[in-house]
């Protein structure tokens, strides 16, 4: 399927916010720049702010037709967030994620998109700005690396392996309570286990092979409908917990992806039993 946003345009603008909004506050934010919305390690900075601005700005004019959701768009006004199901076209971005590394001065941080037709993601796009480089996809055309100069690799998910072999990212934060101890004990099961605090880097991490599975329960469409698609196009399965189809109106029921349904059902059923 062909977005009806040009996934070229959409890529190159997060660049832009990036190098324009986000890089050069990097490591040099004041005091005032930082600001917790609710909880001291769910930030805003002057960078997420900004970018989302710039983004909003050139979407509204290269699409006007779209609805725009942002990150900082919804803080500021949550019942944005209720329009997505009915939208015919919808842009989805997340100015800054890994906010948390970003305002410490880890360089493990994102820009992501997704746009959604109709209640179906049919492009998403991660941007890494200290890389400098793209992972997207279009549903039904692959997951690519691409470079500024042009390059495009294509993307796979990692072979599947045995349980005690498979290594990947699960964040456990927002595990129903009663059941976070349960689940931290069950992956002991696997080989290891790490997060990066960063969406953005862990579906690029995922999408390139280099980990089995991802594991999210708090759904927002900015952190998840990019890295999902992309992970799809890329061969991965990916289901909610249920194992329902994740949806660009959904916000819970957890998601794990895995590069097969065997990886997914030998997991849902020996460690994330939520």
């Amino acid at each position: 399927m062909t977005s009806p946003v040009d996934v070229t345009i959409l890529a190159d603008l997060l660049r832009r916010a990036a190098q324009t909004e986000i890089l050069p506050r990097f490591r040099r934010l004041g005091s005032n720049d930082v600001r917790a919305k609710t909880e001291a390690t769910d930030l805003v900075t002057e960078a997420d702010e900004q970018a989302e601005r710039l983004i909003k700005a050139e979407v509204s004019t290269l699409w006007p037709e779209a609805l725009f959701i942002g990150e900082e768009s919804v803080a500021a006004d949550p019942a944005l967030l209720h329009r997505l199901q009915g939208a015919d076209l919808a842009v989805i971005v997340d100015p800054v994620d890994g906010t948390f590394n970003f305002a410490s001065g880890v360089p493990a941080f994102g820009v992501m998109a997704s746009v959604v037709v109709k209640g179906e993601t049919v492009a998403g796009i991660i941007f890494d700005p200290m890389g400098d480089d793209w992972v997207l996809a279009e549903k039904g055309g692959g997951a690519w690396l691409r470079r500024p100069d042009g390059e495009a690799l294509r993307l796979s998910v990692a072979i599947p392996v045995a349980l005690e072999e498979m290594v990947g990212m699960a964040s456990t934060g927002y595990l129903p309570n009663g059941k976070r101890a349960e689940i931290m004990g069950n992956l002991a099961k696997v080989r290891f286990l790490t997060n990066y605090r960063c969406a953005a880097h862990e579906y690029r991490t995922f999408a390139g092979g280099h980990v089995h599975y991802l594991m999210y329960n708090k759904l927002m469409p900015w952190d998840h409908l990019a890295g999902t698609l992309i992970s799809q196009e890329a061969g991965a399965y990916a289901k909610r917990f249920d194992g329902s189809p994740y949806l660009p109106h959904h916000i819970d029921g957890g998601l794990l992806i895995t590069p097969d349904k065997a990886s997914w059902e030998l997991l849902r059923r020996e460690v994330f039993t939520v």
